[in-house]
């Protein structure tokens, strides 16, 4: 088995030099931030606090995001730690086909394969309607025939000019993406300073509202795993900021996806750790400042689930600086549903050079450099998902794969330190085995404030990819076919 982990880990760092599957490296730690915080600030901030505060914590969903900023916090050392010894692509899916073998890795393929495809899809749609809500505003309806009935062809207009953009290279991503985060970042920093103005210190209180209170329209969330086997009460209270760290676990989704891109960057030994952890600090840093300043201008009870940030201007009567926050969750959605395509396709790059899908998606284009299919494949899937699927709560069948990949990424940290001491680690991610089993009881525990019914279409999906797998993958992978 050592031996096994020796070749695969050989053979996936030398992958990366064969020029049938050559990605230049052109990233930096700058730009490895600034996809994080491009990802990571979007439907979260601008919806998810909201639905956390309104329904789940009231006021201390600010501790919510504190407590999700941990856990992912001590995932993001394991994802560093791996991400600058084997700067391949595919993430999670690489690092745990090098230390944990064939059959984990295409179990956590999959599951990010829900994460990334579906979570794409769903912002897409919220895209839409955030797009009809400025064109309203602007005095423009638009067509039934592009958005209603059934059908969303503004959704699959967004996604497949993104996935132009990706095609056209990695360099070109990340510069548009600058762009927009630049504009999204001020749009937040703009609602916090803004924000303070309208404050009320009566709206804090209570701060930890008591548990099985009614939320914002008397709404009540659906009872997670924990509540269901008896172990938890329902909405606010002490659990209550437990079960919206789960929800809003989705606002953080982005950092790993910053390890998709290991390698197309420079220098990923000291570059990728950067780029994972500081995306990370800088967007919990945002979240916790946004959440105190919206549950501070609109009493919880009050707060508009579907656009908070907006919807608290309005409250305040400042309906122009509403439309300015519009604009700015129109960009910041823009650059989630961007990173997400991103992800998506190096991860089939990764799995297809593998083999473990068909091999023509492995193919780099010889003008942009580009894992050009796997790209193409991936936006007309996201494409199609979303002009026919309505916007639904998807995103806790999102956070239940991503914290599952989660813990395999934490698992595999100690396993490697076990089968290779010996193998160059320019980051070593501190604590180890405390910190990686930390991340892994924390990740397990959000997991379990999720709705049952959330687990039951995980489960379902899961074993949808154990059929794919024993059915297609394993007959033709690579690792079967040339093991040697």
């Amino acid at each position: 088995m050592d031996l096994w982990r020796k070749k695969t880990i050989k053979q996936a760092i030398k992958d990366t030099e064969e020029p049938i599957y050559l990605l230049p490296k052109r990233l930096g730690a700058l730009e490895l931030t600034i996809f994080g915080v491009g990802v990571i600030i979007g439907a979260g901030i601008f919806v998810q606090t909201g639905r956390g505060a309104g329904v789940q914590a009231g006021p201390a969903i600010a501790l919510s995001f504190l407590f999700a900023g941990i856990a992912c916090a001590l995932t993001a050392m394991c994802y560093a730690e791996f991400a600058s010894t084997v700067p391949v692509a595919g993430s999670a899916y690489t690092f745990s086909y090098v230390s944990l073998g064939e059959l984990v890795a295409w179990i956590i393929g999959w599951d990010l394969i829900l994460e990334l495809a579906l979570g794409a899809s769903t912002v897409a749609v919220g895209w839409s309607d955030y797009f009809a809500d400025v064109m309203k505003s602007a005095g423009v309806t638009i067509p039934n025939w592009a958005y209603g009935g059934g059908h969303n062809i503004i959704a699959a207009g967004i996604v497949l000019i993104l996935t132009g953009v990706i095609c056209l290279g990695i360099k070109v991503s990340s510069q548009v993406n600058i762009v927009m985060v630049a504009i999204k970042v001020a749009i937040v920093m703009f609602v916090i300073i803004a924000g303070l103005f309208y404050i009320r210190a009566s709206n804090y209180s209570p701060f930890v509202p008591p548990s099985g209170s009614p939320g914002a329209g008397g709404t009540q969330s659906p009872p997670s795993l924990l509540q269901y086997i008896g172990f938890s009460h329902g909405s606010f209270g002490i659990n209550g900021i437990f079960t919206g760290a789960a929800l809003v676990f989705f606002s953080f989704i982005g950092f790993d996806i910053v390890a998709t891109a290991a390698e197309e960057t420079k220098k990923p030994q000291r570059d990728m750790p950067i780029g994972i952890l500081a995306s990370l600090a800088i967007c919990t840093t945002l979240y916790v400042a946004v959440s105190l300043v919206v549950t501070g201008m609109v009493k919880y009870t009050k707060i508009k689930v579907a656009a908070p940030l907006a919807e608290a201007f309005r409250s305040v009567g400042d309906p122009g600086f509403a439309t300015v926050i519009s604009v700015g969750a129109l960009l910041g959605l823009t650059t989630v549903i961007m990173i997400l395509l991103l992800g998506q396709s190096r991860l089939f790059f990764a799995m297809s050079r593998d083999q473990l899908i068909p091999p023509r998606f492995s193919v780099v284009s010889e003008r942009f450099r580009t894992p050009i299919r796997a790209s193409r494949a991936v936006g007309l899937l996201v494409a199609i998902i979303a002009t026919f699927v309505s916007f639904t709560d998807l995103t806790e069948l999102v956070n239940i794969g991503t914290l599952f990949a989660f813990i395999l990424v934490a698992f595999s940290v100690v396993v490697l330190r076990h089968t290779r001491p010996d193998l160059p680690r320019a980051f070593r991610c501190p604590g180890v085995p405390v910190v990686p089993i930390l991340a892994v009881l924390a990740s397990f525990y959000l997991m379990l404030n999720l709705p049952v019914a959330t687990w039951i279409r995980f489960i379902v999906w899961m074993a949808i990819g154990m059929v794919v797998y024993f059915s297609y993958s394993i007959k033709r992978s690579r690792l079967t076919n040339n093991p040697s």
